[in-house]
């Protein structure tokens, strides 16, 4: 994210990831074709391409285009427009193949036994090791798309303050940002099933997501010998070749990227456009930045907290998105928050939203996050459209709506075409 001899700081930048798959536009069976839209765009089945701020590149599996910045950027103020752009760019080269990008966590209808198939091109090695070892014929492999926010940090101490920031505000991102409550045709009763397949894809070698929750670490020397080499252990038996041996590796819903100078946030799922993804972001920033600050507790006291306690309160919003009750005192007052013992995150977030947000001078993302909190996050709003037990011509026709969303940037609403 930054250069080793010039680390950027705190918050000095921001990068930037958005998954997408790619359907077929009438039956929204997914379409293993990003190698061939990235040989229509460079004449090559290359992992990159780069457009200057924005570029694309390949992940695991061939139904899924990965959009992110090119670097860091210096604000995330106008951010969505960047990707709106290369999202219209991306259906309209879609349009040849009959196809175009799906939003949202994971693909309700998709069968990830029979649709699988991987990116076979370049760094195919590290795909294949996966495959070996865990079989990515699943949904916790093949079938989630996410958002991930990429954080620098200048120093050790900088690193120890994001870190204990980060680990507390991940478990409360799935109020937000929970966008997948349909798998194999079925309503889960999860908000975030994109989250729960996500924790188990690699029950094989534990030490590789823990509890997604980081660990209470804080330096890098601490993170390299409590959390990495356990990894690179693990998963050694495994991976003779050795090609699993890097920071990429660890699969916790935060993991510190030391080559970049940086903490890459990995529990985000993916919204309906860009403006809402941005919107999410700004919401996740603002408040890091107010902890980091340590505007209502010091960092020691965020440093207390076990990832046990941490899990145990994302594992509640995983299944109940913004109507988790928080039940610890202790942890709504880590964010100046007087609540009830019957508050619930939704209403967290209203406070958070309320005493941090930075978008006065962006009416878009302002709208955008009260319809995520008056409305529900996407998930509660692609439910409020299908009903709890939707056939396979409903769920079609409402993912068909998102997929409109994400071609016009708009706010998936249940009572109206975006």
């Amino acid at each position: 994210m930054s250069s080793k001899h010039e680390p950027l700081h705190l918050f000095e930048g921001y990068g930037v990831e958005m998954e997408y798959m790619i359907v077929q536009k009438d039956s929204l069976q997914v379409s293993p074709i990003t190698d061939k839209l990235i040989y229509d765009e460079v004449g090559a089945y290359v992992s990159d391409v780069e457009f200057g701020e924005i570029a694309w590149s390949n992940e695991l599996v061939l139904h899924v285009v990965e959009l992110k910045t090119q670097g860091p950027v210096k604000s995330l103020v106008g951010l969505q427009n960047k990707f709106y752009e290369h999202v219209q760019k991306i259906n309209q080269m879609l349009e040849r193949h009959n196809a175009c990008l799906l939003p949202t966590g994971a693909h309700p209808l998709m069968n990830p036994h029979t649709d699988t198939r991987l990116w076979p091109h370049e760094y195919n090695a590290i795909y294949e090791a996966y495959n070996r070892i865990f079989d990515c014929r699943g949904h916790g492999w093949a079938n989630l798309q996410s958002t991930h926010l990429n954080l620098p940090f200048g120093n050790d101490e900088e690193f120890g303050k994001l870190h204990a920031a980060i680990r507390m505000v991940l478990p409360i991102i799935p109020a937000l940002s929970a966008s997948s409550p349909i798998l194999d045709g079925k309503v889960t009763g999860l908000q975030d099933t994109r989250l729960e397949v996500y924790r188990h894809n690699q029950d094989k070698i534990p030490a590789i997501a823990g509890k997604v929750i980081p660990e209470a670490v804080f330096s890098k020397a601490d993170y390299e010998a409590q959390i990495l080499q356990k990894i690179y252990d693990a998963v050694a038996p495994y991976d003779q070749e050795q090609v699993l041996q890097e920071e990429f590796l660890n699969s916790r819903g935060a993991i510190a990227r030391f080559e970049r100078n940086a903490i890459e946030i990995r529990l985000i799922d993916i919204q309906e456009s860009p403006l809402a993804d941005v919107a999410v972001l700004h919401a996740v920033v603002s408040v890091l930045k107010a902890l980091v600050s340590e505007r209502w507790v010091s960092i020691n006291e965020l440093q207390r907290w076990s990832e046990d306690t941490l899990a145990e309160l994302l594992h509640n919003t995983i299944r109940n998105g913004q109507q988790a009750i928080l039940t610890d005192q202790n942890f709504m007052k880590c964010f100046g928050f007087e609540g009830t013992e019957n508050s619930t995150v939704g209403e967290l977030w209203q406070h958070l939203i309320s005493e941090t947000s930075e978008t006065t001078d962006q009416p878009e993302i302002a709208h955008t996050l009260n319809v995520i909190l008056s409305r529900g996050n996407l998930s509660k709003r692609i439910l409020e459209a299908t009903g709890e037990n939707p056939s396979e011509d409903r769920i079609r026709q409402v993912y068909r709506q998102l997929a409109i969303c994400l071609q016009q940037n708009g706010i998936f609403l249940p009572d109206k075409l975006c």
